[in-house]
């Protein structure tokens, strides 16, 4: 008999969400965000996981996302590690998903590489896709409570550090 439920993320999926491009310095990229008329969305900082983020509308609904290490001279770091290998880029795409653990288990059984799975925030859950069972990409799924937009947040708030909201 076959499975009643879909084997594929299709019925889990949302959305696409976004592109993370990794970077050494958020400031110092800001041009290239500046240059597609990208607007602060959302950021802080992952200190569990040592790294900054900020996320920027684009025009057409689109969203960009660029990450940094907070110390650049870890290397157990994962992003200093990326970076140091492949250089300044895209890091990874992210697929919002409704249920997190059923995305995980359909991946598996599809004979993806499921990794870095990390369940016990409160308002993200994610896991990935290795990049050598998905042809080359690092695909995060990620389910979150949609946190109302912080007023007035800039670049600058961000690059000087502020508490990560999606633990």
């Amino acid at each position: 008999m076959p499975p009643t439920a879909p084997a594929d993320l299709g019925s889990v999926v949302e959305r696409f969400d976004h592109l993370s491009v990794a970077v050494w310095d958020i400031t110092a990229a800001r041009r290239l965000v500046d240059l597609m008329g990208g607007e602060v969305k959302d950021g802080g900082d992952a200190s569990a996981k040592g790294f900054r983020w900020i996320q920027f509308d684009l025009p057409g609904s689109c969203r960009l996302e660029m990450i940094q290490p907070l110390d650049r001279a870890d290397s157990n770091n994962f992003l200093v590690r990326f970076l140091e290998r492949h250089g300044e880029g895209v890091h990874h795409v992210t697929l919002k998903v409704s249920d997190i653990h059923q995305a995980i288990e359909r991946a598996a059984n599809a004979g993806f590489d499921v990794v870095g799975v990390d369940l016990a925030g409160a308002n993200w859950k994610e896991a990935f896709l290795h990049p050598k069972s998905a042809h080359g990409v690092v695909i995060q799924l990620a389910e979150w409570v949609d946190l109302d937009d912080l007023p007035g947040l800039t670049l600058e708030h961000v690059a000087a550090g502020i508490p990560d909201r999606y633990v």
